[in-house]
């Protein structure tokens, strides 16, 4: 039997400052989010297997960098986001808190950076590493012809849409799957790996590898920061959660371990099997895993080609298939959370009311469900236009701006922690980090940084020189690189703005308060 939330007592309209709107819209949500479905969604938000070969293509320092990083910033955000989503356990979470800490406006444009990664995302680096992995197990290397390339991929964004759009009764388990699936493939890739190296030793990394560097850091703090973020998500539908102050730290806690491991280790496999000049960001580790397989069945030539046959040919296509549901999951669970968020903030008054619909049969943000699935679309096939079918070159550019639209959606929420200890000081906290004004501040620098070498690289130690331009940049294009990098940013700001403004009338329909 599906449960729908309790409607708010008078106190709670009152203290969150909720809208008319906002009282018809969450008599539609369901709750079906128990702890398992809360663990298994959040360590599919943590951890995304496509950037698993670009951050081992900086090589072994990118391990050592991945830990420390865990150990400064992961764990600091796991305690923020444990106390946030038990304090303010509804629906909407991380744009909630900004709202709640900073007011509507703020919020707004916080929340539109926070939506659009997502479905760029999705149409962006999930879908081309999907087919790269379909290339590379079921073509032999070889490229998809430009018709069966958008086939797969637009039935890849839309198969992930419509598990949005189902009620999370039913689109719950592309996330459940999602999780065993990152256990089964980094699990058994690294026990192959393990058998690879003793049967043919390993590539030269040797411990002084490991060493870090200041350019490493500049370098890598923003792909780990990506890798990072995600603890909040479930709290998008947060009055979805059967039982949000018990289970919320739970999964936090759990899924922090689970995503250091399934980070770091598979890293390091990737090292050890493949010589850096070999590892590349989009495939890097879809050619570790063809490799390892020929343990199985196959072989590897002197010039690196690989062929599989055999058992190793059957277990590449099964592990292949998991591989792709891992990169769906991880799609689905994004836009299941960031589309909530959206939804929320358009019967909040903070967006077009018309955004702000949930579906009375799903319990679900189905036009904006839609609106993902359009953009998703679109920016598929402007990015594949755009670099010429260059499928790297593609991967490349949309994970640049997935990463910096990312990354600046948390500069509203990080602070948020502080900032609401003294708004809402006797608000009932059933867990509370230690030292709360410490964390926001730590967090918030940590994201400040990344995003700074985002749009500047190499800022502080050669800004846009060798070691830090990006591909295919002259020396001379610094200004033109940061213009395109600041223009989709101010346009995102000024949505976020005429969002807001749209939302004026929302925000004058008050609830009656009564009792």
């Amino acid at each position: 039997m599906t449960m729908t939330p309790d409607l708010p007592s008078a106190s709670e309209i009152e203290e969150l400052d909720l809208t008319a709107a906002a009282l018809v819209e969450t008599r539609h949500l369901q709750k079906n989010f128990g702890r398992r479905e809360i663990l298994y969604f959040t360590i599919c938000t943590l951890v995304g297997v496509d950037t698993i070969g670009q951050l081992a293509s900086h090589g072994a320092q990118a391990f050592t960098w991945n830990v420390i990083i865990a150990l400064g910033f992961f764990i600091p955000s796991a305690l923020l986001f444990a106390e946030l989503g038990t304090t303010f356990p509804q629906e909407g979470g991380p744009y909630l808190w900004a709202r709640m800490a900073f007011g509507r406006l703020p919020a707004a444009i916080n929340n539109v950076l926070y939506w659009v990664t997502n479905p760029v995302w999705l149409g962006g680096t999930l879908a081309i590493v999907a087919a790269t992995t379909v290339s590379v197990f079921f073509l032999n290397g070889n490229d998809m012809s430009t018709p069966v390339f958008y086939v797969f991929t637009i039935v890849f964004i839309w198969i992930g849409v419509l598990a949005a759009v189902l009620s999370f009764r039913v689109g719950k388990w592309i996330p459940i799957l999602g999780a065993w699936a990152r256990f089964i493939v980094l699990g058994f890739f690294t026990l192959s790996t393990i058998v690879y190296a003793i049967m043919h030793g390993v590539h030269g990394v040797t411990v002084p590898d490991f060493g870090v560097s200041k350019s490493g850091f500049f370098l890598l703090s923003g792909l780990i920061l990506f890798n990072y973020v995600g603890f909040e998500l479930p709290n998008a539908a947060g009055d979805e959660m059967k039982n949000p102050k018990k289970d919320v730290p739970f999964s936090i806690f759990l899924s922090a371990i689970a995503a250091i491991l399934l980070y770091s280790i598979p890293v390091l496999c990737i090292l050890v099997i493949l010589p850096q000049s070999q590892v590349t960001g989009l495939g890097g580790f879809v050619d570790a895993m063809r490799a390892v397989f020929t343990v199985y069945g196959g072989s590897v030539s002197s010039d690196g080609t690989v062929t599989l046959s055999g058992a190793g040919e059957l277990l590449g296509v099964i592990t292949a298939l998991l591989f792709i549901l891992c990169l769906l999951s991880s799609g689905v669970a994004w836009i299941m959370g960031s589309d909530r968020a959206l939804a929320v903030s358009g019967y909040d008054g903070a967006a077009p009311r018309s955004l702000g619909v949930i579906s009375a049969r799903f319990g679900t943000p189905v036009r904006v469900n839609i609106l993902s699935g359009l953009v998703a679309t679109a920016t598929l096939i402007a990015a594949h236009q755009i670099s010429g079918g260059n499928a790297a070159k593609y991967f490349g550019v949309v994970l640049g701006i997935a990463i910096s639209t990312t990354l600046i959606s948390y500069l509203a929420v990080f602070p948020a922690l502080w900032r609401l200890r003294v708004t809402h000081p006797d608000h009932e906290r059933p867990y509370k980090a230690p030292f709360p004004r410490f964390l926001s501040v730590l967090l918030t620098a940590w994201i400040l940084f990344a995003t700074i070498e985002l749009l500047m690289p190499g800022l502080g130690d050669g800004w846009f020189s060798d070691a830090y331009r990006p591909s295919g940049w002259a020396a001379s294009e610094k200004w033109t690189y940061l213009g395109a990098e600041l223009i989709p940013l101010v346009i995102f700001v000024v949505v976020g703005v005429l969002f807001w403004v749209a939302g004026s009338r929302t925000r004058r329909e008050q609830p009656v308060v009564t009792g």
